[in-house]
């Protein structure tokens, strides 16, 4: 069975989605609808209920890493994920136990994190995972450059590609947060032209696999 390391998981969506092979507006019809009404308990439970009832439709292992605690609580607590690693891995190494977590890991994914955290966690995570190197699967916000992490990946063995195309990633939280990010891809040479300008973030799909 295959070990997924979901950089930034939060909750576990990502596992989630895999898991149950649901839809991402599955997923928001889920948590717009009465879930504001039901307390944390009656939430957990109905998630659990939920993930049984789809059935296994992904055999994998995902390991969820971030700094938030009380999500990645949630996340093991639902089933969404096998093991989770609560660390910033920017700032520290990981200790023993999360090394042992991380070991044998062979796929790690990231679905808008990379820019706020970056190649020295993945670092880490390669060095955590053991001889073997893991595959990666990144998708990576516009408005952040994935030259560096590339660079970086090489020294340790990867190539790079990036994916044609661009992938919608979530509408934005505000009219605030949509102008600033227009003025950081304007500052950063991007065009938000019918993308980012029309009220959603994108993201470019970059393949970083070990060049054996």
């Amino acid at each position: 069975m295959p070990t997924v390391v979901d950089v930034g998981s939060s909750y576990g969506v990502n596992a989630a989605l895999l898991r149950a092979d649901a839809t991402l507006d599955e997923f928001y019809a889920r948590y717009t609808g009465d879930a504001d009404e039901l307390d944390h308990e009656r939430l957990l439970a109905r998630d659990r209920d939920w993930l049984r009832a789809r059935g296994e439709r992904c055999e994998a292992r995902f390991i969820g890493l971030d700094t938030a605690g009380p999500a990645l609580d949630y996340g093991l607590a639902a089933g969404y994920l096998d093991a989770a690693v609560h660390a910033d891995f920017e700032t520290r190494e990981p200790d023993a136990r999360q090394r042992d977590l991380l070991h044998g890991a062979d796929l790690v994914i990231s679905t808008g994190c990379l820019g706020y955290v970056g190649e020295r966690t993945l670092r880490r995570v390669v060095d955590a995972a053991g001889p073997r190197k893991p595959w990666m699967a990144h998708f990576v916000l516009r408005m952040f450059p994935y030259d560096e992490i590339a660079a970086g990946l090489a020294e340790l063995g990867y190539r790079t590609t990036r994916v044609a195309g661009v992938f919608e990633q979530r509408r934005f939280a505000s009219p605030q947060e949509q102008e600033q990010m227009l003025a950081t891809l304007t500052a950063a040479g991007v065009d938000p032209t019918g993308l980012e300008a029309d009220g959603r973030l994108y993201a470019e799909l970059h393949l970083s696999r070990p060049h054996d």
